[in-house]
């Protein structure tokens, strides 16, 4: 738990520092690029290459392409159209995405998703119904690919720890996460980035410092490592902390003259859509 807790502070900080000096201002694949490499020369010098299991290996890329890779370079780009609160919010769609994904694996099917992922679509057009656009939605529709990936290698990770368990600490077997991100972010870069948009002021430089080094390698680390330690319901909950945190932090210090009414309003009806998601999970009968 205290990993998580620790986590969720340093997720909601950096929310901020990417809306309020990198969004629109640096390469957003550049931004992705540089916080993975810095995160893999904090891991990869400590990663075990013998009595590493293929199978654990590969699960480990996929887990990093798809909670990093994937996840953070959808949501640089929703930065683009979106300001930090907006995002902070649909962000707390990511437990739905966990009990899609727990469900498939379980093959279990719960209706009540569905309904959830409608009423969470109506509470982001209550955030914006003056100003509604196709990037609007196009930035909302990025964050959910973000919300699902990040939600998979949590999912994910949980399940193959479990099942190919290990003497080793977990770092020692983390740096493949970092490969399986720079799988993607790499590509990414040389296919879409744009050279003029590089960090310019020593400012920018830093803050990518301090994501690549504590929000992605510590941040990461700790929170998949967290994650293996709590049910589902906990990790749950943990999943939404941080934007509380996060939207007090921005409107505090960067955003003070944010619509409060309509963040609430639509912040209430995407809290809904969660609890809804939750009603068709089964809980398990005691046994006397």
């Amino acid at each position: 738990m205290g990993y998580l807790l620790f986590v969720t502070l340093i997720q909601a900080f950096s929310f901020s520092l990417i809306g309020e000096y990198l969004a629109g201002h640096v390469d957003s694949y550049f931004a992705v690029l540089v916080r993975v490499l810095l995160a893999g020369l904090v891991f990869i010098p400590l990663t075990r290459w013998r009595s590493v299991e293929p199978a654990f290996m590969r699960g480990m890329l996929l887990i990093g392409a798809l909670q990093f890779g994937v996840t953070y370079v959808c949501l640089y780009l929703s930065f683009r159209v979106l300001t930090v609160p907006e995002v902070l919010l649909f962000t707390v769609l990511t437990p739905l995405h966990v009990t899609l994904i727990e469900d498939a694996l379980n093959r279990r099917f719960n209706p009540w998703a569905l309904v959830s992922a409608l009423v969470a679509v109506a509470g982001a057009a209550v955030i914006r119904y003056d100003r509604i656009s196709p990037d609007f939605f196009m930035g909302f529709l990025l964050l959910q690919l973000a919300n699902f990936t990040f939600a998979a290698g949590q999912v994910l990770y949980k399940h193959l720890v479990a099942r190919h368990p290990s003497d080793l600490p977990h770092y020692r077997r983390f740096g493949y996460f970092y490969l399986g991100a720079l799988a993607v972010a790499l590509p990414a870069f040389l296919l879409f980035g744009k050279q003029n948009f590089w960090p310019q002021a020593p400012l920018q430089w830093g803050v990518l410092v301090f994501l690549g080094l504590v929000s992605t390698a510590l941040g990461l680390y700790w929170w998949n490592k967290g994650a293996c330690l709590v049910n589902g319901g906990t990790l749950a909950v943990m999943n939404n902390l941080h934007v509380p945190v996060g939207l007090l932090l921005n409107l505090l210090i960067w955003n003070q003259h944010e619509e409060l009414g309509r963040l609430l309003l639509g912040g209430s009806v995407i809290l809904m859509a969660v609890w809804i998601s939750r009603l068709g999970i089964q809980k398990p009968v005691a046994v006397r």
